[in-house]
């Protein structure tokens, strides 16, 4: 039978981060593609959800999370973010940022509403847009600062225009915006009634003392903005699925009807877990950052030594290099032959791009154990255009 495919999937496709995956997987290279984050998991995370598991915790929970999870987020938001939220009424645990992002979408817009991407952008961003109905419109910022202009936001944004998107630290950049740039946020949003959706899922991963500043803890944007955050990369859980939304009550509200019709609830269990995990002292996230901020500087001594520009990334665990000198005809090209002559894949700066700007641009996750990390630089040194 020739059964006809639902319109909305009509201009998706699969991402270049799973197809560069799956390459490598052929291959059996080594994964820099992929933000895996394949580092182990704190105890105190993994056992909370085993003892959650023992507990008999595996029941449904409320849409919204369990309330240990959301008063340890509460405390959270008020020590590491400058927020104070009502955690019975502006917190909803979803099925990972994703899932609170789709939730969000869902609930907060219309098909046809304009949403402005800042490019580079996370390419299931752009594709949960598209599958929303929406509308995706971009500004381009340009390397190696990825700097926001005030007077260029303004002019991107149009007639239709109901929301921007903004990722901080960001995939695939590692641009951290700073407390100016988001004062220029603040006043564009302003003048053109925008809802500020920030995803902050990399806050705890930054470099040399730069701090993460959250966008709704700026001036008046905590009124219009859903603050998307999560545990995946924080305790390298990825597979775990577990992120929240954070907003004004009444968004939220509609935030958490749609997550319960999409999702019912995120899973039990590992909603312990993560609370627990959010108990850990300082110390922990202060190693965090500095055990990336090492392996960030392994990566672009590499990259370096391979021949490959590294725009080194303020945060976040990615770094986009630049190969516009390597004569490749696309950044597809160049990533599917690296990765045929070292072993090591990475993601076409293309996957990130709508205009042709990411064709000059390849992405690495360093993610990844000491040895791992030093066996794909050992090999990417051996890179020849």
């Amino acid at each position: 039978m020739n059964f006809p495919i639902a319109k909305r999937i009509a201009d998706l496709r699969p991402s270049d981060i799973r197809l560069m995956t799956r390459e490598c997987e052929r291959l059996g290279g080594i994964n820099l593609g992929q933000g895996l984050g394949d580092l182990p998991a704190p105890p105190e995370v993994r056992d909370g959800a085993i003892k959650a598991i023992q507990d008999g915790r595996n029941t449904y929970t409320p849409s919204e999370g369990v309330t240990p999870l959301r008063l340890a987020i509460a405390e959270k938001l008020r020590r590491d973010n400058g927020l104070t939220v009502d955690p019975e009424q502006e917190i909803v645990i979803s099925n990972g940022t994703t899932g609170a992002f789709a939730a969000t979408l869902t609930a907060l817009l219309n098909p046809g509403d304009g949403i402005l991407l800042l490019e580079p952008y996370y390419g299931y961003h752009l594709n949960t847009i598209l599958l929303q109905g929406l509308e995706p419109q971009f500004l381009t910022l340009n390397p190696p600062e990825f700097d926001l202009d005030e007077a260029a936001l303004n002019a991107a944004v149009r007639p239709n225009t109901r929301a921007m998107v903004l990722c901080t630290p960001a995939n695939p950049s590692g641009k951290m915006f700073s407390a100016t740039e988001l004062a220029i946020v603040e006043r564009v949003a302003e003048r053109h009634n925008l809802l500020i959706i920030s995803d902050e899922i990399y806050e705890y991963i930054t470099y040399d003392g730069r701090q993460h500043v959250s966008p709704a803890s700026v001036g008046r944007l905590g009124e219009r903005t859903v603050s998307i955050m999560g545990f995946s990369k924080t305790f390298s859980i990825t597979g775990w699925r577990l992120g929240y939304a954070v907003a004004e009550a009444s968004l939220a509200s509609a935030i958490n009807l749609v997550n319960d019709l999409l999702y019912v609830c995120a899973p039990s269990p590992l909603q312990y877990g993560v609370a627990a995990g959010l108990e850990v002292p300082p110390e922990y996230f202060q190693h965090l950052r500095s055990e990336y901020q090492r392996k960030r500087d392994i990566i672009c001594e590499g990259l370096n030594d391979a021949g490959l520009t590294p725009l080194v990334p303020q945060g976040a665990y990615y770094v986009l290099a630049s190969i516009a000198h390597l004569g490749f005809a696309d950044a597809r090209s160049a990533a599917i032959s690296l990765l045929e002559q070292t072993g090591v894949a990475s993601v076409p700066g293309s996957a990130f791009y709508q205009s042709g700007a990411g064709e000059s641009l390849i992405r690495f996750c360093f993610a990844k154990d000491d040895a791992t990390l030093r066996e794909a630089v050992a090999r990417l040194r051996k890179f020849r255009s």
